[in-house]
């Protein structure tokens, strides 16, 4: 099986096990957040109602990671204690907190929520970055086009670059729409992304056949 630049249609829990140990660098990655998430077109998320079907992936995210390495998932705060137990069972300690603050409310409830967040988790003990990036970020608002939770490729890219070196291989086992695999190739990374449905693959693999003819073009 060919094992980077590529988009794997499938279930992750199902796909990481096939892959070998120890062999990607960093991973970035936006699991479902267990909210029953539905967008203003009734578009939604697959097992975003199933922490069953999603957590047991992060085993196999660990095994798969090279030793000393770094994991950033996005997670929801509302399942924090769910994906700290994930997290903590496969392996992973937690490094640092990231926030996207936003200059819009996604939702008004109790609170009216103007962020985003993620877990940078570590297996082993990497090195510490020589210029650590700041734990609160700007957003970028994608409108969510492509996917109904997207992420733009700004956010993400910076992620790429803190904590991985060009060359390295990038994983994201919830592609979505691809954003992360674009940061990584943008970025100058390898890329190998799994994503269950297949209308989210084809977008993916449109989107990263675009960034491979720029860049060819520019080098031509």
């Amino acid at each position: 099986m060919l094992t980077h630049n590529q988009v794997i249609h499938g279930d992750c829990t199902q796909v990481l096990r096939t892959l070998p140990d120890e062999f990607v660098d960093l991973v970035v990655t936006d699991p479902p957040y267990f909210v029953r998430y539905k967008d203003r077109l009734g578009r939604t998320i697959a097992n975003d109602g199933d922490p069953g079907s999603v957590l047991g992936a992060f085993t196999d995210v660990y095994r798969v990671l090279k030793p000393n390495s770094f994991c950033i998932s996005f997670y929801g705060w509302n399942s924090v204690a769910a994906f700290s137990n994930a997290w903590t069972a496969a392996g992973f300690r937690a490094v640092g907190h990231l926030v996207w603050h936003k200059s819009y409310a996604s939702s008004r409830r109790f609170v009216s929520a103007h962020h985003e967040q993620a877990y940078l988790l570590a297996k082993g003990r990497p090195a510490r970055p020589e210029c650590p990036i700041a734990d609160v970020q700007a957003w970028e608002y994608t409108g969510n086009r492509a996917h109904p939770t997207e992420k733009a490729v700004s956010i993400l890219a910076p992620l790429v670059r803190a904590f991985s070196r060009p060359g390295d291989l990038v994983l994201d086992p919830f592609a979505g729409s691809g954003s992360s695999l674009v940061a990584a190739a943008l970025s100058g990374r390898r890329y190998l992304g799994v994503e269950l449905e297949a209308k989210y693959v084809e977008h993916a693999q449109r989107r990263l056949a675009g960034v491979a003819r720029s860049r060819s073009a520019r080098v031509a």
